[in-house]
């Protein structure tokens, strides 16, 4: 019985989530890595070789985030249905395929086509995978493991932005490409084909941290720790539309990032020094995510505190600062906080007003309102500074984030009150 109990819980050995988390932080830190944070090194290079302007070759990321919208609701219904193994498998393929297609492009259109193909890839690989995957595998800690898959992608663009203009300077953007696309497809793909498991039962286990006395692999073989609400209840309920408008105004904030560096150059530091506070969001961002895991693990509301008003001092910070680079880095800090939220509350936040019963189901169509949000956001947002300023556009960020704290406390209170 002793041994058939360490089987059932993982107890006395490395539990094979583990593993899990590690396949998510390959997906988010080289695929997810490769195809957001070192997209912009290759904007000049190509648009200069393909002979259009750079904000016409970045369109292929508008497409990728129309076509990870359109993609959301049907992967998640997929992952519910099929193998998470090979679905993330095949799309890892798909995606280094895709990279390696670009490098032997010469038309403008046929990186349109790409994104498109790329942004069906990302609503599995980016939107769906740690989040799906975590909670299958975790019924403790799970705040912190999305946490640490979540940072694995600035951690990826941080490895491999250097390495990519490395290889642009020395052998072109072709062979950076084709590098890529040979990464992902000879390295990562296999590794997730090889290691990846749906779900505990899988191994013979229960979810990590999971009461020894729940029956192992749980009902149906979907594993032991999914209760909550039902996808068909979910849609009925107020909450969820809340949340789609939460995950909404989170990602459509986060787009003020891009505006950071020139609204610092445009109050009298140097290119230089706004390169500095980019990078300072960018720590806020790294360590946030982590710091959001753990907080998420004792507290979802604390957490929503934490990542909105931690965003809008940040953002105030910025607007008030009066020629201190300390105060704008620290302000550019704490907006990283609210950037890190994006993706680790929203999805901790699904977690605790809606369970892991349809987990993969609801967050799929939430994440939606994420890829909208970064589409129209991202346009919205410089429409509104040519129009007016910088400063009222991070001001209207600050007041957004209020406005998303209020609905995190809302929901998770009504959700209390119902269980009650």
């Amino acid at each position: 019985m002793k041994n058939d109990s360490i089987v059932a819980t993982g107890k006395g050995r490395l539990h094979y989530g583990f593993v899990i988390v590690a396949c998510c932080c390959l997906m988010m830190g080289i695929n997810v890595g490769l195809t957001f944070s070192c997209a912009g090194i290759f904007y000049r290079p190509v648009s200069e070789a393909l002979g259009v302007a750079v904000g016409e070759f970045g369109i292929y990321m508008s497409v990728m985030y129309v076509t990870s919208s359109l993609m959301l609701s049907v992967a998640g219904r997929m992952l519910e249905r099929y193998s998470a193994r090979w679905l993330f498998s095949a799309n890892s393929a798909l995606m280094g395929l895709t990279f390696l297609s670009m490098a032997l492009y010469d038309n403008v259109w046929e990186f349109y086509v790409a994104g498109g193909v790329l942004g069906v890839t990302l609503a599995f690989l980016l939107y769906l995978s740690f989040p799906t995957l975590v909670n299958r595998w975790f019924h403790t800690r799970v705040g912190l493991m999305i946490g640490i898959c979540s940072a694995a992608s600035g951690i990826g663009g941080m490895l491999f932005n250097p390495v990519a203009g490395m290889m642009i300077t020395v052998w072109g953007w072709r062979w950076a490409y084709a590098a890529f696309g040979v990464l992902i497809l000879c390295v990562v793909s296999p590794l997730l084909a090889w290691l990846l498991r749906d779900r505990p039962a899988d191994k013979g286990l229960l979810s990590y941290g999971a009461d020894g006395s729940a029956v192992a692999g749980g009902k149906a073989g979907k594993g032991n720790n999914e209760e909550g609400m039902t996808y068909g209840n979910a849609v009925k309920s107020p909450l969820f539309y809340a949340l789609i408008l939460f995950a909404f105004m989170m990602m459509g904030i986060s787009t003020l990032n891009l505006f950071i560096p020139g609204f610092v150059t445009d109050h009298g530091f140097s290119l230089e020094q706004a390169s500095v506070t980019a990078a300072a969001v960018m720590a806020g961002v790294t360590i946030g995510k982590l710091a959001l895991g753990w907080i998420n693990d004792r507290s979802s509301l604390i957490g929503v505190a934490v990542t909105t008003l931690g965003g809008a001092i940040g953002l105030a910070v910025l607007i008030f600062s009066e020629g201190s680079l300390f105060s704008v880095m620290g302000g550019a800090f704490l907006f990283g906080w609210a950037y890190a939220g994006v993706t680790v509350q929203t999805a901790m936040l699904t977690r605790s007003v809606f369970g892991t019963r349809d987990y993969a189901r609801i967050y799929s169509v939430i994440s939606i309102a994420l890829a909208a949000g970064g589409a129209l956001a991202s346009g919205g947002w410089g429409l509104l500074a040519d129009a007016t300023s910088g400063t009222v556009i991070f001001a209207s960020g600050a007041v957004g984030l209020i406005v998303c704290l209020l609905l995190g406390i809302w929901s998770l209170r009504s959700r209390t009150a119902a269980k009650a």
